[in-house]
Order: structure tokens, then C-alpha cells, then sequence
């Protein structure tokens, strides 16, 4: 469980340097509830951490969580993962799917501690990660087969390793790696990381 996490929190950081230095202008993006005033001072990687440790979710909840933000992302194409909207699509992403997925969950006023966010806030998340999905938080086996296999495959793939930084070269050339976006039906299209 702990790779999934470290891939997923490095993957996540990426996208969100990247989109700050060349995604979506400030200008036209969609301000909402994910957008934080500031930077949180927590890494993606701790923030992660800090959610696996505390909401005692199941591992396959933050598959189903990465599925959740990747719908997101590609039906709300004006709110860019950002330094400041990661931390709140992750907390928001976790407590959908450990509601949908296990049969025993916290409630959001705990979520809402969790996530260093007041219960108003937390519930306010839900609701915009909610419509912002379309309700849509069926997954089906062959989806959460098809992102577990990606996620696998990019660990062994995974360079350089998750403990040192990326070279400023590579920052650079982030832009022009591509992303691969998994539709419902098992097939995959290559876009720009300006998720």
C-alpha cells in the first residue's frame, strides 16, 4: 500500500508543478471550493500519509480515489490540479470512495480533521467533488483493473526514484509528457499533462 501511495502523491505533485508553471492561465480557470487561499504547507506525499493512517480506508479506496479525480479533471477541465486544489480533490476523492467502496467509514467531521478543513468545508467539498463527477461513482472491475495495471506499471516504470527531486530538465519537459486518460470502456487516449 505504501508504493501506491508514494506513486500516487509523486505522480499528483508532478501534475500539479506542471499546471502551475503551464497549465490552465490563472485568468480563465474556474475559482471554487478546491482552490485553496495558499500553498498548504504539507507535501502531497505527508498529506497522503496523514489520510491513510488516520481513515483506516481500504487500500483500493485510493484507486478508486485516482479514478475519482481523473473523472474530475477530465469533466472539469477549468479546475486544473494545482498546488492549490490537490490537497482538497484528494480529501474530498478518499472520503467518496471509502463512503462508496467500504462497509465502514468515518464520518466528514473526522474526514474534516483529518484533512486540516473545518466539517463546513469538508461537506461542501463532497457535494462540488459530487456534481463535478456527475454522480458517477460506479466503478466497474474492469476500470479499477485497468488503473490498478497502470499504477503498477508505472511504479516498475517509475524514474527517477520517488526520494530524490526531479532534475530542472525534466520540469521542463513535463509539459510535453504525455498523460494517458483511461475511459469507462477500457480504452486509453494520450493528451497533455495540462490535466
Amino acid at each position: 500500500m505504501n508504493n501506491v501511495i508514494k506513486y500516487l502523491s509523486s505522480f499528483l505533485q508532478r501534475i500539479a508543478e506542471s499546471n502551475d508553471v503551464f497549465g490552465v492561465p490563472l485568468q480563465t480557470q474556474k475559482t471554487s471550493i478546491f482552490h485553496g487561499l495558499t500553498r498548504p504547507t504539507i507535501s502531497i506525499l505527508c498529506y497522503m500519509e496523514r489520510i491513510y493512517k488516520y481513515a483506516k480506508c481500504s487500500p483500493s479506496c485510493f484507486v478508486v480515489a485516482y479514478i475519482y479525480i481523473d473523472r474530475f479533471v477530465q469533466k472539469q477541465p477549468l479546475l486544473p490540479i494545482t498546488s492549490f486544489t490537490v490537497h482538497r480533490l484528494l480529501i474530498a476523492s478518499v472520503l467518496l470512495s471509502a463512503k462508496f467502496m467500504d462497509d465502514i467509514f468515518y464520518n466528514n467531521a473526522y474526514y474534516a480533521k483529518v484533512g486540516g478543513i473545518s466539517t463546513a468545508e469538508m461537506n461542501l467539498l463532497e457535494m462540488d467533488f459530487l456534481f463535478g463527477l456527475g454522480f458517477q461513482l460506479n466503478v466497474s472491475p474492469s476500470t479499477f483493473q485497468t488503473y490498478s495495471s497502470f499504477l503498477q506499471r508505472e511504479m516498475l516504470l517509475q524514474s527517477p526514484p520517488l526520494n530524490l527531486p526531479l532534475p530542472s530538465a525534466l520540469i521542463l519537459a513535463l509539459p510535453e509528457t504525455p498523460h494517458f486518460c483511461i475511459k469507462e470502456d477500457g480504452t486509453t487516449h494520450q493528451q497533455q499533462l495540462a490535466v
